[in-house]
């Protein structure tokens, strides 16, 4: 199985512009990142897709490999669709450009979906993590997934769910990190399906798949990392670093 990895990097992030040239000990965000998933030596490739000749620059003269996109897009995904067209794969991986502590563990169980799906049962697969702290959980930077018992996604949004209306200790959150191992061929579907009402309320590109009935897989980790959204995310981020 021929897996790559891709991370979609725009420099004007909404809530954070140029979050991804910021330094972390030294080097860049993105650099970090790349660095990282490179690392995992879980790809055949790693590449980093952009709208930004900065981000652009900083990859190549680093040694990494880099494609501009050639046209605008609304989300990651839809970035990696026009990118990957042209390039062999089996599975193609989505790392988040804000990740710079992308590890090998996850990212080898979120692999092993696809090797243990053998009859191509399932296009997507995503991480999630269980959170406990209560600002996190209302927090509408952090994206909560619930599944069913199958752990397939029944719902991603930036509100808390479950509401906690009856208050219970067996209730469990999990963070959606925004991690996606795609086949290809999901991927450039995905692409050309038109974004619902939904997804383009909560902002959260995976639930155009819900609203396409597509199913997705969710795999548990327990790796929290920092996903840099903010100037305090990437203050927190050196901290961690050190």
């Amino acid at each position: 199985m021929n897996c790559i990895a891709m991370i979609p990097a725009r420099y004007a992030a909404s809530r954070f512009p140029g979050k991804l040239m910021q330094d972390l000990a030294g080097k860049t965000v993105i650099l970090r990142t790349y660095e990282a998933t490179v690392k995992t030596q879980l790809f055949s490739e790693v590449y980093v897709v952009t709208d930004s000749e900065i981000i652009f620059n900083e990859i190549t003269s680093n040694g990494g490999k880099c494609i501009m996109s050639k046209e605008e897009h609304e989300s990651g995904s839809d970035r990696i669709a026009e990118a990957v067209a042209n390039v062999p794969c089996d599975v193609v991986v989505n790392v988040q450009g804000d990740e710079p502590f992308t590890e090998k563990a996850s990212l080898a169980k979120l692999l092993l979906v696809f090797e243990d799906d053998h009859d191509h049962n399932i296009d997507l697969a995503s991480l999630m993590v269980e959170i406990t702290d209560e600002d996190e959980i209302i927090n509408p930077n952090t994206v909560k997934v619930i599944v069913n018992e199958d752990n397939f996604a029944l719902y991603f949004s930036r509100s808390p769910i479950p509401y906690p209306r009856a208050k219970d200790d067996n209730t469990r959150y999990f963070k959606h990190k925004g991690v996606y191992a795609f086949r290809k061929q999901a991927i450039l579907d995905f692409a050309v399906l038109p974004m619902k009402m939904l997804e383009a309320t909560e902002k959260i590109e995976c639930i155009r798949y819900l609203e396409y009935n597509r199913r997705i897989k969710m795999v548990e980790t327990t790796v929290q990392g920092v996903e840099i959204d903010t100037p305090e995310d990437l203050e927190k981020a050196r901290r961690l670093w050190k």
